[in-house]
């Protein structure tokens, strides 16, 4: 599976490793980022906030995957090349996760003390609403990161996280129209941030 998926990668994001955090940085001329919340709130604070949270993810993954196959992608860390086994709660929000490739996190960084490798597990399975919802909320929360949803080629990816959700589309003209349908979702700083 890893050699495909591998390859599948490199056929839309040459220019990064699967590390969703990095993609914003390399091809931002295709990405965008929503807010989770109104006013750029962080977290949030009680049962509506996350009815919102999970409403903004949601109805952006439907723009996205309406009737398709998704992957899911999934990271966990550690001090060694090899995966670690998945903790329970991961496995509760990403069931069926098996392990893709694991690379290290920082190639630049040489001290042996603070060389960590990230781990990334994929799934496939056909997307519906809410699906993910623990696994969004778990993101939302700051309990896990490095979560990607995505096509199975890849050429559309949705990062959620603590605050939001970043968004790479295959074109700068599918990126605009998406940014067009949610604008009150947007960040008012002037890089997209």
């Amino acid at each position: 599976m890893s050699d495909d998926l591998s390859e599948l990668w490199q056929q839309h994001w040459p220019a990064c490793p699967p590390l969703a955090d990095n993609l914003k940085y390399v091809y931002r001329d295709r990405w965008v980022r929503f807010h989770s919340l109104p006013e750029s709130k962080r977290y949030p604070g009680d049962s509506s906030e996350y009815d919102i949270v999970l409403h903004r993810y949601n109805t952006v993954l439907d723009e996205l995957f309406h009737g398709q196959e998704v992957r899911i992608v999934t990271a966990t860390w550690s001090d060694g090349p090899e995966p670690p086994a998945l903790p329970e709660r991961h496995s509760r929000w990403h069931p069926g996760a098996c392990h893709w490739m694991s690379l290290r996190s920082d190639e630049n960084e040489t001290d042996p003390d603070f060389i960590t490798y990230t781990h990334l597990h994929a799934s496939r399975v056909p997307w519906r609403r809410n699906l993910a919802d623990d696994l969004l909320r778990a993101a939302a929360d700051d309990l896990t990161a490095g979560v990607m949803i995505t096509s199975l080629t890849f050429d559309r990816i949705h990062h959620p996280y603590d605050g939001g959700a970043d968004i790479l589309l295959p074109t700068a003209v599918e990126r605009d129209a998406m940014k067009h349908r949610h604008t009150d979702w947007l960040s008012r700083h002037p890089g997209g941030f």
